[in-house]
């Protein structure tokens, strides 16, 4: 009876609405992964002489006496005990062994120089007066020439990546590389994908691990290093390669 009283104009209008709803995408079938360098880490150097400029500026330290002015030597100091140890992140790797192992260390180290400054009570005094003679300064320009020097390099970075990045697609990986856009593509069907967190402070700092990739036709794997949220791009991959067996799955079972 529903169908008696269903008028064309009425019919017309559900099967334009139900192919609209069939030809809307629920989420996007391309992935893309971009190995970055190491100095993508080096943020935290460039936040600090960013801000180390704009204190020294606004403070107008301009040229700079170290014996008498202590906010360039305060930033100076915070400045170098950050690029420091943002180096020694970059330069070094620190699995998750690695890591316990090295707070261990410092631990003890900490330790051992408390125990001997009860020891040694003089211990303590010349320490704190050796050390109140390291004034390193620098004044505004250098923390702007600094500050501009690394955006640069951060630009060239992100101009380089666009030249050499990973893409996941349908049913192919591809290999985007060279200023003349040359491809090199992979079957995506039955790629495995492995993750590895070779370094637990780029995780802490961008997310960032490793992915490996086996494509069926190749023998040697495909490293990606310094894949930035490597979780989050291990979760798209698995979801797209689900897809990918679903689709060749139904279309078999559809051409039998």
């Amino acid at each position: 009876m529903a169908n008696e009283n269903a008028t064309p104009e009425t019919e017309d209008k559900s099967m334009s609405s139900t192919s609209d709803v069939a030809k809307k995408p629920s989420k996007s079938n391309s992935i893309f992964l971009v190995p970055y360098p190491k100095f993508i880490f080096m943020y935290p150097t460039l936040i600090v002489a960013t801000v180390a400029a704009i204190v020294m500026y606004l403070g107008g330290y301009h040229t700079v006496d170290p014996d008498t002015q202590t906010v360039p030597v305060v930033m100076t100091g915070l400045f170098l005990l950050v690029m420091v140890t943002n180096m020694f992140v970059i330069v070094f790797d620190f699995p998750r062994a690695t890591s316990l192992t090295l707070v261990f260390v410092l631990a003890t180290i900490g330790m051992g120089i408390w125990i001997l400054t009860l020891v040694y009570p003089d211990l303590m005094p010349t320490i704190e007066s050796v050390l109140s003679g390291i004034r390193p300064a620098a004044n505004t320009t250098f923390f702007v020439c600094t500050a501009l020097a690394m955006i640069l390099m951060y630009v060239a970075v992100f101009v380089s990546v666009r030249f050499d990045y990973w893409e996941l697609r349908n049913n192919e990986l591809l290999h985007h590389h060279g200023f003349l856009s040359d491809l090199k593509r992979y079957p995506a069907p039955n790629l495995r994908v492995d993750k590895e967190i070779n370094d637990i402070f780029e995780f802490m700092l961008l997310g960032a691990g490793r992915l490996i990739l086996h494509p069926t036709t190749e023998k040697r794997a495909i490293v990606l290093d310094n894949i930035l949220f490597v979780g989050n791009k291990e979760r798209e991959l698995t979801r797209v390669l689900g897809s990918i067996k679903v689709q060749i799955g139904s279309d078999s079972s559809g051409s039998n």
